[in-house]
Parts: structure tokens; C-alpha cells; sequence
């Protein structure tokens, strides 16, 4: 049966450890994380020299590894096969080894804790181990989480962390990284190992840690452009321009349709309440002044010439429409957008 990352961690941490675990799909995050915590905590110390094997699928096969998930323990409860990287195993979907893997999934050793990882690949699920698995394992299928959803999903982390963060330093962060979950954890916790847990992180710590411009950011780009601050867009142009590689045109492009897009919801409920708003934009209600702001400042039909003029500048980057270099790209942007 298919089982959340989060269900899954709430076992383990009271000592259930299931038979086996298939962990597939798009976001390594929680693959990576319930693999190391299975390899960290499911054995002692002094059981894992002999009851604990790590693989890795370019170097194995999935008879063999199912050979070895068949051996039983030396002086421990269980023993621990974890298979990294199982999307290269090189017989993971051949008919003769889906025949084995479904007969091992449908009775498991019970002193096994077998661990195949998938990343970005997922079992055939016509295939008759893919309906044994959904049965008698632990099955974790992830997805990419949404764009919308990342900067709460930054505050819970800081916040299991004992950590406090400041609302723009989380936007700062969800605008410049995305949704790559591993690269948000890995900076936080670069940053988080400068400071105590008393110390709330602003966007100057972001900014000084990460490698982010606190002045010269998209984000602040946006925030001009929302507000029709001419002098400021053009200085944070001029910075982008000078330094292509931190702010790349593709990022700069895509995180403006996003903002504008959220600035037409706001036009089409903007009688709403600011909790409404807050939900419908996906962002913290903290923000919807300045959405709201935003609005006032570009009618509905010019919102709706602003997206076509992104989709414009996105075409010509790609060299599809009359082609222009990023630098030129970004200043014709700029000015159709406040003009």
C-alpha cells in the first residue's frame, strides 16, 4: 500500500521497521531521508558489521540482491539491505526478474529490512511485483512539491529545527532555490550551524549564507515592479546584467509570470478577504498588502499585457521568436513591464 514520508519516519522512530520499503518517484528529498534514517537507526552499532549491506544498483543486480534479502541475520533481531540508486539496476524491469521480485514481495523475510530506492523512476505498475508491493511493503511514491507550497514548508523545517525565520527571508529563499527540497535543506543547515537556535534568520543571514544579494535578488525585482519603483528596477537590471550566471534570464522570467499571475487572482477576488487571498495566491497573508498593491498599481489589462510581454521575452530567449541576448532581453522587459 502507498504510505506518506511522514507516516513512514513516525513508524521507524517507534522502532516499526517494515519487511520492505520501495521508495520511487521525482523528489529525492524524502527518499534520501528515510533511507539514512533507516541506515543510521535500524541496527546498533555493533549489529551493522555483519547484519547491515549498502549497494548500489550499477554495481548489483535485483536477483541478487533478493538472494541476500533471503540470508538470515548473525546475532541481531534483523538485518539491513539498503539498494541505492536502484534505478540502475540493470534488471529491474526484465520479465524474469519481475517474476522473482514479485514472489519476494509477496511473503518478505520477516528479519529483513530490504530497501530499494528509486530516484526519478518508478516500477512498471502493470507488472506483477509493482501489485504484490502495493500489498505486503512499504511503498513511498513522491512528487515534487508545488511551488506555492515551499515557503510553508521552509517555516515547518526551521521550525522542527527550533529555529524562527522571518516571512521574507522564506521568500527570499522559495524565489531564489525553487522547489529543490535537497538544496533548501543543505543551505539552512550550513547557516543554522553559524547560529544558535536563538537567533531568527533574516534575510541578511540569507543573504551573507547563501550566497543571495540582499538588495539585487529577483524577488526584490519584483517588489520594484509591483510598486513602479522605475529607479530601483533598473539598478537591479543593470546588477542581473552584470552578473548573468547568479540571476540566470530563464529564473528571472519565470518567477516574474509567477508573481504577475498571482497579481491577476487578486484582480478576479479582489473583494475577497486577505485569508482568501492568502490561500488562492498560495503565500503568506503577511504579503497580500502588497499584492494588493500591486493590483492598484496595474489595471487588469495591463496585468494581462505583462504576462504576454513575459511569454514574449521567454519566446525570444529560446531563440524561437526574433532572438536577443539576455542582457537586451531582460532591459525590453523591464521597460514594456512599467510602461
Amino acid at each position: 500500500m502507498a504510505f506518506t514520508a511522514e507516516s513512514i519516519l513516525a513508524d521507524m522512530k517507534a522502532n516499526k521497521f517494515a519487511p520492505m520499503y520501495v521508495l520511487q518517484g521525482e523528489e529525492p528529498f524524502y527518499i534520501d531521508k528515510i533511507t539514512s534514517y533507516i541506515e543510521e537507526n535500524a541496527l546498533t552499532e555493533a549489529e551493522k558489521s555483519f547484519n547491515q549491506t549498502i549497494l548500489y544498483g550499477k554495481d548489483t543486480t535485483l536477483t541478487q540482491v533478493l538472494e541476500s534479502a533471503r540470508r538470515f541475520p548473525m546475532m541481531a533481531m534483523r538485518q539491513v539491505i539498503i539498494v541505492k540508486e536502484g534505478q540502475d539496476l540493470p534488471d529491474l524491469n526484465r520479465k524474469g526478474s519481475q517474476e522473482i521480485f514479485a514472489q519476494y514481495a509477496a511473503n518478505p523475510v520477516p528479519t529483513t529490512v530490504l530497501v530499494i530506492a528509486l530516484k526519478n523512476k518508478k516500477l512498471d505498475g502493470r507488472g506483477a511485483a509493482k501489485k504484490a508491493i502495493d500489498k505486503n511493503a512499504v511503498l513511498l511514491d513522491t512528487k515534487k512539491m508545488y511551488d506555492n507550497k515551499i515557503p510553508s514548508w521552509i517555516k515547518s523545517y526551521c521550525k522542527d529545527k527550533n529555529y524562527k525565520i522571518k516571512d521574507r527571508a522564506i521568500n527570499l529563499i522559495a524565489e531564489y532555490i525553487g522547489n529543490d527540497l535537497i538544496r533548501i535543506t543543505n543551505e539552512l543547515e550550513k547557516l543554522m550551524l553559524n547560529y544558535s537556535n536563538d537567533t531568527e534568520i533574516s534575510e541578511a543571514l540569507i543573504a551573507k549564507h547563501i550566497g543571495i544579494s540582499r538588495e539585487y535578488n529577483v524577488f526584490e525585482l519584483q517588489n520594484a515592479l509591483g510598486k513602479k519603483d522605475i529607479l530601483k528596477a533598473n539598478r537591479i537590471v543593470m546588477y542581473f546584467n552584470e552578473n548573468p550566471k547568479s540571476n540566470p534570464f530563464v529564473v528571472v522570467v519565470g518567477t516574474l509570470f509567477s508573481y504577475f499571475s498571482k497579481v491577476l487572482v487578486v484582480h478576479e477576488n479582489y473583494s475577497q478577504a486577505d485569508q482568501v487571498l492568502s490561500k488562492l495566491l498560495g503565500v503568506n497573508p503577511y504579503f497580500i498588502k502588497d499584492y494588493k498593491s500591486a493590483a492598484n498599481n496595474y489595471p487588469r489589462e495591463k496585468v494581462l499585457n505583462v504576462i504576454e510581454s513575459l511569454q514574449d521575452a521567454d519566446l525570444k530567449a529560446k531563440g524561437i521568436r526574433a532572438s536577443l541576448s539576455d542582457d537586451e532581453n531582460l532591459k525590453e522587459l523591464v521597460f514594456k513591464i512599467l510602461h
